[in-house]
């Protein structure tokens, strides 16, 4: 199937990072909001979180988009039982950089593509172990006060100045980590028939 007689692709997310790595793939694709609650469920691990989240945001625009293909993606940090989301304000953002200082934060990108018109779904998720520098409380201001880390799992973003806070990564795709897995997407694109490259 080439482009031009694929089904409509959609992104059920209005994250800028995530539409930025979906152009990387050259398809036309449009972007929807899909509104969906992220709280994890009752002794949820967080990588059944972000797999059922994925899922769920594809699913909340389905409706909308009857014969389109739709990519819902999600992500949780965690180490042992803390559990890393968006930290929103300064203060959480400090508490979870310096909580997760000279640690290893999994962060678990889940990827879901729903074919809409038939119901057919294939979800992955692809973890990525971030090892963080034992930084000092100084440098996590200076961090603070140049990058944007507030609407990121875990206030370290890894596509910006946060990449100086980490000591190694360890996953198979990196642009998991900052936000959307290429290679397991595109794998479940070719399976729907899309012609990539």
């Amino acid at each position: 199937m080439n482009p031009q007689s694929a089904p409509p692709l959609v992104l059920a997310s209005t994250s800028t990072f995530r539409r930025q790595l979906l152009s990387r793939l050259l398809l036309p694709f449009v972007v929807a909001n899909p509104e969906v609650d992220e709280t994890p469920l009752p002794a949820e691990p967080p990588p059944a979180t972000a797999e059922r989240l994925a899922r769920r945001k594809a699913e909340a625009v389905a409706a909308q988009f009857p014969g389109s293909l739709i990519i819902g993606s999600d992500q949780v940090a965690y180490c042992g039982a803390s559990v890393y989301g968006k930290p929103g304000t300064r203060e959480r953002a400090r508490a979870q950089l310096a909580a997760m200082r000279g640690r290893t934060v999994v962060f678990h990108t889940a990827v879901c593509l729903l074919d809409a018109a038939s119901g057919r779904s294939q979800c992955q998720g692809v973890p990525t172990e971030v090892v963080f520098r034992d930084y000092s409380a100084a440098e996590i201001e200076r961090y603070l006060d140049r990058e944007d880390a507030l609407n990121c799992a875990g206030s370290a973003k890894s596509e910006g100045l946060g990449i100086t806070l980490i000591e190694a990564l360890r996953g198979d795709d990196p642009n998991a980590l900052i936000g959307l897995p290429l290679i397991a997407l595109a794998r479940m694109l070719r399976a729907e028939g899309v012609q990539l490259p």
